[in-house]
């Protein structure tokens, strides 16, 4: 009967530290970062539908789910306006954009994505995208200064992006529209 008791106890415990472990396990796999992927000649804006290549400025990257589906964007400004959606935000988890003091407006270089929570930006300058009227990216705030100083617009910070800001600049700028 001890043998027996013994031996119930010890299955339960290992069978309860297997389902601890799995958890943790998929809980360490959520919290990795996932890293930028390169934007493909064919891939499409996951908010407007554009071909995401062909229009110049920053471009933007959006993790998402459990499983981690990228959803690509046309634009800085195509890429906040569908994360501020009160339905998406919970669910976003890793979001990359262009560093653009390096790389060329006309084709933002994948191999120098940046994280956009940690990213500057520049809203309301000279400079188009996609859509028109977008969000300059930078690594550093002192390159968003600068830019700054060269195109106009205001620095701000990814917190500081609302969609009051998104639409004031498409508001100001409606003829410079690419779509």
């Amino acid at each position: 009967m001890l043998i027996r008791n013994t031996l119930k106890i010890t299955m339960t415990t290992a069978f309860a530290l297997l389902l601890l472990t799995a958890c943790s396990n998929e809980e360490q796999t959520q919290q990795a970062k996932n890293t930028p992927v390169a934007i493909e000649s064919g891939d499409e804006c996951h908010l407007c539908g554009m071909i995401i290549t062909e229009f110049p400025g920053p471009k933007g990257e959006l993790f998402e789910g459990r499983k981690s589906n990228v959803r690509k964007f046309c634009s800085t400004r195509d890429l906040m306006s569908w994360y501020l959606q009160p339905e998406n935000k919970p669910n976003s988890k890793d979001i990359y954009v262009h560093d653009m003091s390096r790389s060329d407006w006309n084709s933002p270089n994948d191999e120098h994505m940046v994280n956009a929570k940690d990213a500057w930006f520049v809203a309301g300058s000279s400079m188009k995208g996609a859509m028109g009227p977008t969000l300059a990216s930078f690594a550093q705030k002192a390159d968003a200064e600068q830019f700054a100083t060269k195109h106009g617009g205001k620095v701000i910070g990814f917190n500081d992006i609302t969609m009051d800001i998104l639409n004031s600049g498409t508001a100001m700028n409606m003829g410079g529209m690419h779509h």
